[in-house]
């Protein structure tokens, strides 16, 4: 068993969202990406399928030419290779479940562009 607290510890980041990994289990690893009101995550995409959770705040999603205005509580997943982008509205908390196979460099990556 393990355990992780996605409200303990926050570090936001000043200049890009910060990105920290809570645990891995056998299937997936589970990603924090804490975002201040107004960073970005430019547009991306990932070779395997992603849920994500907004825990806390606001973010504009971009996806399919279309923006989703999520809200805490709110939890969407994309199939591999479907370009993305986020955008906080408001301080946020998220929760990113990515592939045993991805890893959490490439999100790291993405949050200094």
């Amino acid at each position: 068993m393990q355990t992780a607290s996605l409200l303990k510890d926050l570090a936001y980041g000043d200049e890009r969202p910060a990105i920290s990994v809570l645990f891995e289990s056998e299937t997936s690893k589970e990603i924090r990406i804490l975002m201040r009101a107004g960073q970005v995550m430019k547009e991306h995409k990932t070779a395997f399928p992603i849920t994500v959770e907004l825990y806390r705040g606001a973010v504009d999603f971009g996806v399919e030419g279309k923006v989703l205005n999520l809200v805490a509580g709110d939890m969407l997943s994309l199939a591999p290779s479907v370009p993305h982008d986020l955008k906080a509205t408001e301080d946020a908390i998220i929760r990113l479940t990515l592939s045993k196979l991805d890893t959490e460099e490439r999100v790291k990556d993405v949050a200094k562009k």
